[in-house]
């Protein structure tokens, strides 16, 4: 029993830390967030298209609108028409 419990500890321990938020452009136009972590803040431009992941402990981001939104690090959004929304 000990082994299954540590076997199960050890997936979600290294499934935990590949969770990540990922977010999708579908503008024509460059889109631009601002991510804080971790107490820092950098600029994560996206072209048209693109498709990146970030925040995976969580984070604040500045949507292109000027929207702050709290992120666990296991979303999902998608920008268009220079609104982004969590799917």
């Amino acid at each position: 029993m000990w082994k299954s419990l540590a076997a199960a500890i050890a997936v979600l321990a290294v499934g935990g830390s590949t969770f990540a938020a990922s977010v999708v452009n579908k503008d024509s136009e460059v889109r631009t967030l601002v991510v804080t972590e971790g107490g820092g803040k950098t600029k994560l431009p996206l072209h048209a298209g693109e498709t990146a992941e970030f925040c995976p402990n969580g984070c604040f981001v500045t949507w292109p609108n000027g929207d702050l939104e709290a992120l666990t690090g296991s979303e999902t959004i998608e920008i268009s028409g220079g609104v982004a929304r969590i799917k």
